[in-house]
């Protein structure tokens, strides 16, 4: 787990350079400083469990398996990418390792996450379903419906809400009347539960309940995981809605990474001759999917009508 949240960060940090570089066409979301989410809930999962993501969706398709040179070259809008470049960096998707896809509307994960639920129950394929979302996503007629559905219905399928504190331009506190996303379970008859979200040992243990519950036939579980991106909404965020006193104390005293390497050092299970080697093999790595995707060719026209419709 620390060397899957690892190989997120050094992932994103390339991704902003090479945007930086003017590499990358459109545009594109991190999740730096919410790593444990990912790596944590996608640690309850098997490769037959499936995922639906969000537009902040490339740490969730790495903790779920994806190999990193072809989803770098498809951020980078090349041909060698897993949709051929013609998806982007929003909609990363990797149908060998149960990853739906990403999705840049926002909640659309949430109406896929329970057809492919209801999938599984009807054929008795035993798989369950995590759809990843945002706190921004609990406001749209999508979450609400989804979750009627998937409760009346017992479908195998855990609502994650990886709530970062603020939307696009302002805080979650102003867009609700609870206090916690959490408590929307209630109305519909599931249970719901609030956790650490940058404790990555917390997020495994409660989504391995969620997961557990749904695979045996007690239907839907409401996961909120408070968290906190470090960068902006999107990179044309300047981020007047915080302070950056705020974001320095997450930083210092809240990053999923640190914290997690420390009690690992403290528990004698990891050294820091241990770190350094696995960050250099990552860094190796990381090379490594750079290079393949700068090297790899445009997606040619001939490729543009492909792939529409099922």
């Amino acid at each position: 787990m620390l060397a899957d949240m690892l190989l997120i960060r050094k992932f994103e940090e390339a991704v902003e350079k090479l945007y930086q570089e003017g590499k990358i066409p459109g545009t594109m979301h991190l999740c730096i400083g919410q790593e444990a989410t990912a790596v944590g809930a996608c640690a309850a999962l098997t490769n037959e469990d499936k995922i639906t993501s969000t537009h902040r969706g490339h740490g969730h398709s790495i903790a779920k398996g994806t190999e990193i040179k072809p989803m770098m070259a498809e951020i980078l809008g090349k041909a060698t990418g897993y949709c051929k470049g013609k998806g982007g960096s929003m909609h990363i998707a990797d149908l060998n390792v149960g990853n739906l896809g990403a999705n840049a509307i926002v909640a659309a994960g949430l109406s896929i996450g329970p057809g492919a639920a209801l999938a599984s129950k009807m054929k008795n394929e035993g798989y369950v379903v995590l759809c990843f979302f945002g706190d921004g996503a609990t406001n749209e007629g999508a979450f609400h419906e989804a979750l009627n559905l998937a409760s009346v219905w017992d479908l195998p399928v855990i609502f994650f809400c990886e709530n970062n504190l603020y939307g696009m331009s302002g805080s979650i506190k102003e867009m609700i009347n609870v206090e916690h996303i959490s408590e929307r379970a209630k109305a519909y008859g599931i249970p719901g539960i609030t956790i650490n979200g940058n404790d990555v040992m917390e997020v495994a243990r409660f989504t391995q309940e969620a997961v557990d519950r749904a695979r045996n036939g007690k239907g839907p579980t409401l996961i909120e995981a408070e968290t906190y991106r470090w960068r902006g909404h999107s990179r044309s965020d300047a981020r007047k809605y915080r302070s950056r006193e705020e974001e320095k104390e997450w930083r210092k005293s809240r990053d999923p990474i640190a914290s997690f390497k420390e009690k690992l050092l403290e528990e004698n299970v990891l050294t820091e001759d241990a770190f350094l080697e696995l960050e250099k093999r990552i860094d190796a790595e990381i090379i490594g999917a750079v290079k393949f995707a700068e090297e790899s060719p445009e997606p040619s026209l001939d490729i543009l009508e492909t792939d529409i419709y099922a």
